[in-house]
């Protein structure tokens, strides 16, 4: 009996410092978007985006920090069910005797995926910008492709590949019964494994940053509430079919302006 309280004991204790960290992590992240930190230059005696700037392997550089930091501060929150699902089931295999990771090597495979996503995001940052289709605040001047990519992102909100997705994100405890692997190395692989889902599930709603403005950070937190309401709320698959249909209303809404 009193290995059983000890051993909760000790579940409890690590899931708050799994918790904790997870905050700080959040928290900074935020904070270096707010502050905007490697992303801000000076240009005429007055603070710039660096989007303003000369694409140098530098520049790309701070651009690739600023998209992976981003992607933290709006996913880890959504991922924080399935990374205390992860940490408890750890502990319990751990007391068995099996060789389970700290939930550390998990979020580092899901952060991993999250930043080949930025390493796209830049790409297409990049090509926006050659194209003279971006404001020096990242967001796009060309109301033709604003209209499109919001028609793309709800129609995107209804497609079997999306709902497919937003499924494995709702349900962590299928994902750790169908992909669970002992090990750092494993730990790792489910991240991975994780974070594919989650980016399939939000790549094209991480899309309308460049409606909205990459560095709005009012838009930034509006879609990362989205995404928390989605993955969470027990309704949440429902409100993001609704969504869709607002996006298809408003992205027509943009094109017809254009006409």
């Amino acid at each position: 009996m009193m290995a059983g309280a000890s051993v909760e004991k000790a579940l409890r204790h690590h899931r708050l410092l799994v918790i904790s960290g997870l905050l700080l992590v959040v928290a900074l992240a935020w904070a270096y978007l707010l502050t905007g930190a490697g992303t801000l230059q000076e240009m005429g005696g007055m603070l710039m985006p660096m989007s303003s700037g000369p694409w140098t392997p530098t520049h790309a550089m701070v651009m690739l920090a600023m998209w992976a930091v981003m992607m933290a501060a709006m996913m880890l929150p959504s991922a924080t069910p399935m990374i205390l699902l992860y940490t408890t089931i750890a502990h319990g295999r751990r007391a068995q005797g099996e060789h389970a990771a700290g939930p550390g090597f998990f979020v580092g495979g899901y952060v991993a995926i999250w930043t080949a996503f930025s390493l796209v995001a830049v790409a297409l940052q990049f090509g926006l910008e050659k194209a003279a289709l971006l404001s020096p605040m990242m967001e796009t001047t060309s109301i033709g492709l604003a209209g499109t990519v919001l028609i793309a992102a709800g129609i995107y909100q209804w497609t079997p590949l999306k709902q497919a997705c937003l499924r494995r994100c709702r349900s962590p405890l299928d994902f750790v019964l169908m992909h669970w692997r002992n090990g750092p190395t494993g730990a790792f692989v489910m991240g991975l494994h994780h974070g594919m889902f989650c980016v399939g599930c939000c790549w094209m709603l991480m899309l309308l940053l460049f409606v909205g403005g990459v560095m709005n950070l009012v838009w930034i937190a509006g879609i990362a509430i989205f995404v928390l309401v989605e993955k969470l709320v027990p309704a949440g698959h429902w409100i993001g079919r609704g969504a869709g249909l607002l996006l298809i209303g408003w992205g027509v809404a943009t094109l017809l302006t254009a006409s």
